[in-house]
């Protein structure tokens, strides 16, 4: 019999997976090897101590502390113990001393003799979790600046709108058009045309340093900033200094038609989100002051708190 279980632990211990036998109280009835060796490096029991602790109650403390996953955890635990469910799935993080790993718990049960037990397993997902994250920013990020790309811009500006309309705060946006960029590949080529959007792009990230925030290259030339909880005042701080330090730095653009320098073209609208308007109003309204930035000399920032696509208030043109 002592042979029998010698031989199933040793085959229990050979397996990558962390796995705990636990009784429907919670308490422990038998881990392996690898759950050893996952628990110190998470600090989440000593080898002296696992045995008089108990794993519900674990989850239970971690969840009042803030631990989402942990409740998760638990409740699931509880749902399998109860036969609501036959197995139970979580993916989770794991922040331990040297690195943060990703795992899946897989919790099922069975009987012996009379005694219910519940086995949790944790397999380590984290190289399919970074391999997801790659392609997530990869599909989000421009290939040429690094920075958002269009479709990671809609998806935010969609979410910071939903939450502007639980809030009731203002979103400001402002769509930025490098002027007369063109001539800057005619006459440079389109390498040096390439290091310019990149220098750019590095420089109006700057101005969206906050959660809230995004910048985007639109398409070609053009981007966008969106300051999120920020109104029409907040927003002309931050986007006129923009405009002026890019005027200051004086890069080279011998042949354009207005100054010899890059400057750029910039509409800035504000608008409250609620259910009488949508994210595509300000898109719109963003568009149409940038379009009066640039019929209005360039080198310009056009701003205005708008209520809808159709009606903007107080339109001021800043120029040089």
């Amino acid at each position: 019999m002592k042979d029998n279980y010698d031989f199933l632990k040793a085959v229990v211990d050979a397996t990558m997976d962390s796995m705990v036998v636990i009784q429907t109280d919670g308490s422990f009835v038998f881990t392996n090897k690898s759950w050893h060796e996952l628990g110190r490096v998470s600090q989440w029991f000593t080898d002296s101590k696992w045995q008089s602790a108990n794993y519900l109650t674990a989850c239970d403390v971690a969840a009042a502390k803030g631990d989402h996953f942990a409740a998760k955890a638990a409740k699931g635990i509880r749902k399998v113990s109860r036969a609501e469910q036959d197995v139970y799935y979580l993916e989770y993080p794991c922040d331990g001393l040297l690195a943060s790993r990703w795992f899946v718990m897989r919790v099922t049960q069975f009987s012996l003799a009379d005694t219910q037990y519940l086995v949790i397993s944790h397999h380590d997902i984290t190289a399919r979790k970074l391999a997801e994250q790659e392609a997530t920013d990869l599909a989000h990020l421009d290939d040429l600046t690094g920075i958002s790309n269009r479709r990671r811009f809609e998806e935010f500006l969609s979410h910071q709108w939903r939450r502007s309309v639980r809030m009731k705060t203002p979103i400001s946006l402002a769509m930025i058009d490098i002027d007369h960029f063109k001539q800057v590949n005619d006459t440079y080529g389109h390498g040096i045309g390439d290091k310019y959007l990149k220098f750019l792009s590095s420089i109006f990230s700057k101005s969206a340093n906050r959660p809230d925030d995004i910048c985007a290259r639109y398409g070609g030339e053009e981007f966008t900033i969106l300051l999120g909880s920020t109104d029409s005042s907040g927003a002309m701080q931050v986007i006129e200094k923009l405009l002026k330090n890019v005027r200051n730095l004086k890069i080279p653009n011998e042949n354009a038609s207005t100054k010899p320098t890059l400057t750029l073209s910039i509409g800035l609208a504000t608008i409250y989100p609620d259910k009488t308007n949508e994210y595509e109003d300000l898109l719109l309204a963003a568009d149409k002051l940038l379009y009066s930035a640039k019929t209005a000399g360039r080198d310009t920032l056009a701003l205005t708190t708008c209520v809808t696509n159709t009606q903007m208030l107080d339109i001021t043109i800043i120029s040089a």
